[in-house]
């Protein structure tokens, strides 16, 4: 048996999931696969605080400005499963995934297999997993599982650390703040999820993974978070279009509507998103949560 793992990684995070998820997989004599996603548009880590926003509305927008380079699938065509492991960036998925998505080889390999996505993000993931249900449905793949890999500090709190990591790559926490990403703990608990993946492929029955997955605790939904993610990324749709107007990717004459997005969302972040995230909970009985669940975690 054999599993192809298609990741994209730039701390070195996404591909410590990846390796912790197959461990036992490996331990039981299955054959993993790494395949890097590279995309030709190169994006440094850490990054300028500039350059990391100025790809904003071409990632909400999914306009990536670049390919990947060749990923030869000759030796993963057998392949039982297919992992793909990325993040989000601004609500939707990284342009490096997207890139990959778009690419015609790609979309013709995936075309008829089984896949689990695993997103290694922040804690807002919900936008990433719709829009990679719907490109995988139209290569012809079969989602049979996700994974939500996320930060397990409060949302202000990893709003800051993940702001430190990707400006300034400081990861490691302090007297005040706990390191960024996902800790140690639970990338030693991502082992559990390769034991049922394993089990899965090896009675050839993948129609009910993504239960078994959350049952494991695969995604840890947070209600709340995931309402203003919503009402995020409709606004997102308005500021990439508004700045987009001023040009395409790095162009110059759009340095002013970037960093107006810039200081529109610290606003959001730190001022409105508390007052939203009490309004939900003060409606909470009207918000359907159980019903959204089912929705937001199926695949």
């Amino acid at each position: 048996m054999k599993i192809a793992v298609f990741y994209y990684t730039q701390s070195g995070q996404a591909l410590e999931v990846a390796k912790s998820i197959c461990k036992p997989l490996v331990e039981e004599g299955i054959e993993v696969v790494y395949k890097e996603i590279r995309p030709r548009q190169a994006y440094p880590f850490p990054w300028d605080r500039y350059d990391f926003f100025d790809t904003f509305p071409e990632t909400r927008l999914g306009l990536p400005p670049s390919g990947i380079h060749p990923i030869d699938c000759s030796d993963v065509e057998d392949a039982r499963l297919v992992m793909i492991v990325g993040q989000s960036w601004f609500l939707s998925p990284s342009l490096p995934l997207q890139s990959f998505f778009a690419n015609s080889s790609i979309k013709s390999y995936l075309d008829g297999k089984d896949v689990v996505f695993v997103n290694a993000c922040r804690n807002m993931w919900l936008m990433t997993s719709r829009s990679v249900k719907a490109i995988l449905a139209g290569t012809g793949a079969r989602l049979v599982g996700q994974i939500v890999m996320q930060d397990e500090a409060p949302n202000l709190v990893s709003a800051v650390t993940i702001i430190r990591w990707l400006i300034y790559g400081k990861k490691e926490g302090t007297s005040l703040l706990p390191a960024s990403g996902i800790s140690d703990r639970q990338m030693d608990g991502a082992s559990r999820f390769g034991k049922i993946i394993f089990s899965a492929c090896q009675g050839n029955n993948t129609a009910h993974l993504q239960q078994q997955l959350l049952s494991a605790g695969a995604i840890d939904y947070k209600p709340a978070v995931l309402h203003i993610e919503k009402i995020g990324h409709r606004m997102f749709g308005l500021w990439a279009r508004f700045i987009r107007k001023k040009g395409g990717f790095r162009d110059k004459r759009r340095k002013f509507r970037v960093n107006l997005f810039y200081s529109y969302l610290l606003i959001v972040l730190f001022l409105l998103s508390p007052l939203a995230q009490l309004f939900f909970y003060l409606t909470y009985p009207l918000q359907h949560v159980q019903r959204n669940k089912i929705a937001d975690c199926s695949v």
